[in-house]
């Protein structure tokens, strides 16, 4: 938010999603109307999968790794930001480009 104060960016705690199970953080970040943006590759892609296929319309999910470092993470998300559209997302559960 400090790089591109434009982009309506929260945090797990903000947006109250710490400790929510899988399936409820997807549907709070449908219902937001949020790209959700997770480290979570063990269970989140399951979880997507069958939230999608259940009917369910996702803003999208970006999958980040867990070892990279956050500035890089940042880059990412401000070029996806600024080259695409957020309709370009919608049911995509991708790799975060590094």
């Amino acid at each position: 938010m400090r790089r591109e104060p434009a982009v309506d960016f929260a945090s797990a705690i903000d947006a109250a999603l710490d400790g929510l199970p899988d399936p409820d953080v997807l549907k709070l970040a449908a219902t937001q109307g949020r790209i959700l943006v997770t480290h979570d590759a063990n269970t989140m892609t399951r979880h997507f999968r069958d939230f999608v296929q259940a009917g369910n319309p996702s803003p999208g999910v970006l999958m980040v790794p867990q070892e990279i470092v956050p500035g890089r993470i940042i880059e990412s998300i401000l070029l996806i930001w600024i080259a695409s559209e957020a309709s370009e997302w919608v049911d995509q559960l991708v790799w975060l480009p590094i």
